[in-house]
């Protein structure tokens, strides 16, 4: 009796052949293995980096990682661990809990009984919530981890100060276009072949990366698989292809803070041109025009003010129009209001003013205004001089009277103090003729 031969399955599912068949990505493939083989870094791991010179005294502190997806956050982790001998161990805050933190922590301290130090690599370490973070502070500051933890988000918001205390922050950078360029280039050297895209296309695809190494490695593999034998795509069949990726912008973060701040300023600065950059950049990471719009009827109250009325009835149009009309026809709405307000005339004189006088209101507290202005509906408020000497001004000359309205014992203040701008111009002759008329009044 023959014995019967090993089927084609059980072969290729056995668990030598899952590692002889299983695909690795590139960037799995192109992961460094060195730190002088990480790229776009090199304020950190260039000759003067921070990390060379830690690295030079073969000492490591706890930091934190803060930057952008695809920055090479977790491989520096994996690689300063090897270069200082610790333990690599990682976790992420999305999956752990309180008891996976003990075990960790309980493993480090027996490995430091027997002289071996833990490098500990939590990712998105700003999932974790105060009494998480709380709960590495003893093992960082016994030295029972040197902790590095990885975040996209401002550490200053997302992190408790005493871990912030006990930890240096590094910013990684997003990858530039010669970073990424370098990418592609070891790419082509491991997979043996160029990549099938033209100079401009090549150029596309970098700059769909978003300084994203991992996404740029993600988009070659995409046109190698796509393409046919001989063939070499073009910019528009390179975006046909791999479809667009969404830029890096999360609504309720830092991208969003940043570029609502980038359009006010540049309003603010009268930069219409780079005030329209910011706002495509918005609508095209799919921010809430509304949001937008209210921000911009904000810019023509606080920056503009009464230098120029028209600006809050424009960009309040401009925030129904949308309304109305939704996208994208409104947007168009929202891009004139924001041409509107940055080559307005600029004046804060009204947000200045405002703000003097709550101050003076808030230190003042409860003064009476002067008596001559206020209503006597009673016999009892009259006898007290309620009303008793008030000069009605449409009687007056010019229609003012000169007299003071502050309470006596606050005396004259000044908040209001418009520029020689715009329509501003006009109030300050104004103004400055009825100071001229209350000086020769008396008042």
């Amino acid at each position: 009796m023959t014995s019967r031969p090993k089927s084609r399955g059980a072969s290729l599912f056995s668990a030598a052949g899952l590692e002889r068949t299983a695909p690795r990505p590139l960037a799995d493939k192109l992961r460094p293995n060195r730190l002088d083989e990480v790229v776009g870094q090199d304020h950190l791991l260039g000759p003067d980096g921070v990390l060379t010179r830690m690295l030079e005294t073969r000492t490591l502190g706890s930091l934190i990682f803060w930057g952008p997806p695809g920055t090479g956050k977790t491989t520096v982790a994996r690689l300063l661990a090897d270069a200082t001998e610790l333990q690599f161990e990682q976790i992420s805050a999305i999956f752990s809990g309180v008891a996976d933190l003990k075990k960790v922590f309980d493993a480090a301290r027996a490995r430091r009984e027997v002289g071996q130090g833990t490098l500990l690599f939590v990712d998105e370490i700003h999932r974790f919530n105060r009494a998480q973070q709380d709960s590495f502070l003893p093992v960082m500051e016994d030295g029972t981890i040197v902790l590095v933890g990885a975040t996209t988000e401002n550490p200053s918001f997302e992190l408790i100060a005493p871990m912030l205390s006990r930890a240096r922050v590094l910013v990684f950078k997003s990858l530039d276009a010669s970073a990424l360029e370098k990418l592609l280039a070891r790419a082509e050297a491991i997979e043996g072949k160029p990549l099938p895209l033209d100079p401009e296309a090549r150029a596309s695809l970098i700059r769909m990366a978003d300084g994203d190494g991992r996404a740029a490695l993600t988009l070659t593999e995409e046109v190698w698989r796509a393409a046919r034998t001989g063939e070499v795509f073009s910019a528009a069949a390179l975006q046909d292809i791999v479809q667009r990726r969404a830029p890096i912008y999360d609504k309720a973060q830092d991208g969003h803070y940043n570029l609502i701040s980038a359009l006010h300023k540049s309003v603010r600065g009268s930069d219409p041109d780079a005030a329209l950059y910011y706002l495509a950049r918005m609508l095209d990471a799919g921010e809430d025009p509304l949001y937008i719009a209210r921000r911009v009827v904000r810019m023509a109250i606080e920056d503009i003010g009464l230098a120029d009325p028209q600006a809050l009835v424009i960009t309040n149009a401009a925030k129904d129009a949308y309304d109305f009309l939704g996208s994208p026809e409104g947007e168009l709405a929202i891009a004139e209001a924001v041409i509107y307000v940055a080559t307005a005339p600029k004046s804060n004189a009204a947000y200045m003013a405002f703000g003097a006088a709550k101050r003076t209101a808030k230190d003042a507290g409860s003064l009476l205004p002067p008596k001559h202005i206020l209503n006597a509906p009673t016999r009892l408020m009259k006898e007290e001089g309620y009303g008793t000497g008030y000069d009605y001004d449409h009687d007056a000359p010019d229609a003012f009277s000169g007299q003071d309205y502050f309470p006596e014992a606050l005396g004259r203040q000044t908040f209001y103090d418009p520029p020689d701008r715009g329509f501003e111009r006009e109030i300050r002759k104004r103004l400055d003729y009825w100071a001229k008329l209350r000086r020769e009044r008396g008042g």
